[in-house]
């Protein structure tokens, strides 16, 4: 269901000032659903972490830090953005390692603003209706 409100706060604010004001009701729809924005992921399963682990930087980890790490990458559910979760990966490998930058490259998922604002897609329709409220 759009939440109607919220489309017409996007839609009269332009908050990333895309133009809304300038678009007829297919283009302001085909903006918003457009793939462009960074969507931050609220888990990560214990595979992507494992599979985003640089080789060399773990085998130079003493056994105690892989024991740990396999440790942590058992979990089901990882929070990207926990910061014992973010201190935990430091500890391990620093702050300056591969791991880390491909771990923090991965906490985000492309998405639509639709998407980023709890919307479903929407439709030129919703669009009309959205700016007459």
């Amino acid at each position: 269901m759009i939440d109607y409100a919220a489309l017409n706060a996007e839609l009269t604010g332009d908050p990333l000032a895309r133009g809304y004001a300038g678009m007829d009701d297919q283009q302001a729809a085909d903006d918003i659903n457009s793939v462009y924005r960074d969507i931050p992921r609220a888990a990560m399963n214990g595979d992507e972490v494992f599979a985003a682990t640089n080789a060399g930087e773990f085998g130079a980890l003493t056994e105690h830090k892989q024991a740990m790490w396999l440790s942590f990458c058992a979990r089901d559910q990882i929070d990207p953005y926990g910061t014992t979760n973010e201190a935990f990966v430091d500890w391990v490998y620093g702050g300056g390692s591969t791991t880390r930058s491909t771990l923090a490259s991965l906490r985000t998922r492309q998405g639509s603003r639709a998407e980023e604002l709890g919307l479903p897609a929407v439709r030129a329709g919703d669009v009309e209706f959205a700016r007459t409220l």
